[in-house]
């Protein structure tokens, strides 16, 4: 139910176009718009007629005499690019639902779907960066640009910046793409396009950004293109360790590789690498890296014997479902489960070992993703509120012996799968959401029995949905609990696993998303 927690966000080229398929995805996308051609140019946003496709995945304007094209043609990679760009900022979508769904309308395979998917997710991640070069070149405010224009030199100026495409092609490219989307802008776009180069990323940032000394968050920020806040939340998160930070902000900026999990009982990991051309995981014993290719086109998949998930994502649920329980182990609960990676995962090793699941998701049309993402599995899905224990029939008190509680919360773990979700996370998110946190974890702690375990779970490091949210959680909840260790529950050998009783992963040090674990055993 988290707000990203699990795999999400950007594949690589190919596997792009299928991240709708994925088995473990996005947990807020519902909130995007799916993409559809009578989307494309919602609101006007449209310029002129798109004109016709001709050959090379290019299309233009009218065609004059001898079917030659009567001014500059836009490539269809940057055009997808600038409409998945255009969409995540115009209609609050996400880039990992309307891309791939634009690649496959397009037809773009192979290099051209790379490209877009690197423009893209690259622009995104970049905006911040982006928007403060772009202002200084432009002379004025990029918010007083107009929105199809900005996104137009946002890309092209990350094709600068950013990428090895010879400048003269990213300056003209992008004039082109200016003269599709916002024809009155080209002269203003070639200036300031042209203004952009005559730094690189580095002079830029000199040039822009405070002085590290004396700001160095603000200095961090803006060469990382992270938000000061969720920097100073990174910092404070590792002790304020700056350096560190910035390893992190780094790693944050990377594209992400795709984690498969082999469902125990149901495929062996090393034998599903082999299968689909992918890499044993450093940790988890689920885990195989995919190395290339669409994930929902995967036999493995498709036939329910792996879903994609972050590494981080099963290291958690594999921690609760291993950690050592006395007395019955034979009902378990996922309180906060669409939509449904954690709940394969813990489905599959229950029915190895006699248990049965019961996956809570509040959202009905989330509820019912659980039920696919755990077809054939010992699970059963109920779609109300988890912070209904006791009140709901099928939720009674002090019964279950393991109970999830990967909880909603404001994604900054993931940033490097959902980049968007930076620039649309604010301070202010986190009073309601650590709120439903502690009712969560609350809930969780009233429905286990005496002796049973609890697992709470976020897909942030920071510290408000982390150590105070568990903290003051059991403390109110008027259960007598006791924290768990849980560096034991994880893979011997884990570097950075702090100094317990909870966990902080972290991309940087892990490969994985930055989830959180802290364990509770109900006394």
């Amino acid at each position: 139910m988290s707000a990203p927690s699990e795999s999400r966000g950007e594949h690589s080229a190919d596997q792009g176009r299928s991240a709708g398929a994925r088995g473990d995805g996005p947990r807020d996308g519902d909130r995007g718009r799916s993409f559809d051609r009578g989307d494309r140019y919602p609101r006007g946003e449209r310029s002129g007629p798109r004109g016709d496709r001709r050959g090379g995945g290019q299309f233009g304007g009218d065609r004059r005499g001898g079917g030659r094209p009567a001014r500059p043609t836009v490539d269809l990679p940057r055009y997808v690019a600038y409409q998945a760009v255009a969409a995540v900022h115009r209609d609050d979508a996400y880039a990992n639902l309307v891309l791939p769904a634009m690649l496959r309308e397009e037809g773009l395979t192979g290099r051209d779907a790379a490209f877009a998917t690197e423009l893209t997710y690259g622009t995104l991640r970049h905006t911040g960066t982006l928007d403060a070069i772009v202002t200084d070149a432009a002379g004025r405010d990029v918010q007083r640009i107009d929105p199809p224009v900005r996104d137009a030199l946002r890309i092209g100026a990350y094709q600068l910046l950013h990428t090895r495409v010879p400048a003269h092609a990213a300056v003209s490219s992008t004039v082109d793409l200016v003269r599709q989307v916002g024809p009155g802008a080209t002269g203003f776009a070639n200036a300031v396009l042209r203004e952009i180069t005559t730094r690189d990323h580095d002079a830029w940032v000199a040039k822009l950004a405070p002085d590290s000394a004396t700001d160095p968050i603000g200095h961090l920020a803006l060469a990382y293109s992270h938000p000061q806040w969720i920097v100073r939340a990174f910092s404070e998160a590792l002790g304020g360790d700056l350096a560190e930070t910035e390893r992190l902000l780094i790693e944050d900026n990377e594209r992400p590789p795709v984690h498969l999990c082999a469902r125990p009982g149901l495929a062996d990991p090393v034998e599903l690498a082999d299968e689909v051309g992918g890499a044993p995981g450093a940790f988890s014993p689920y885990a195989v890296y995919l190395g290339g290719g669409a994930p929902g086109d995967l036999r493995a998949i498709v036939e329910g014997r792996a879903h994609v998930q972050d590494e981080g994502s099963q290291l958690v649920a594999n921690a609760l479902a291993n950690a050592p329980l006395d007395g019955p182990d034979g009902r378990w609960l996922d309180l906060c489960a669409g939509p449904g990676g954690k709940a394969g995962l813990l489905g599959a090793l229950a029915a190895q070992r006699g248990a049965r699941v019961t996956a809570v998701e509040v959202a009905e049309h989330r509820a019912r993703l659980v039920e696919q993402a755990t077809r054939g599995l010992p699970v059963a899905v109920l779609a109300a509120d988890g912070r209904e224990v006791g009140a709901h029939p099928k939720l009674p008190e002090e019964h279950f012996d393991r109970v999830l509680v990967d909880a909603p919360c404001t994604g900054l773990g993931s940033l490097r799968r959902r980049p968007e979700s930076r620039w649309r996370r604010q301070p202010s998110d986190l009073p309601p959401l650590t709120r439903l946190q502690r009712e969560l974890l609350g809930a969780a702690l009233r429905a286990v029995r005496p002796g049973g375990l609890v697992a709470y779970v976020t897909c942030s490091p920071h510290t408000v949905e982390t150590h105070v949210t568990v903290t003051e959680a059991a403390r109110r909840s008027g259960v007598p609990a006791d924290f768990v260790d849980a560096r034991p529950l994880l893979p011997a050998g884990m570097p950075g696993l702090g100094d317990g009783p909870s966990v902080q992963l972290w991309p940087h040090r892990h490969g994985t998303d930055a989830m959180f674990l802290a364990v509770l055993r109900r006394t």
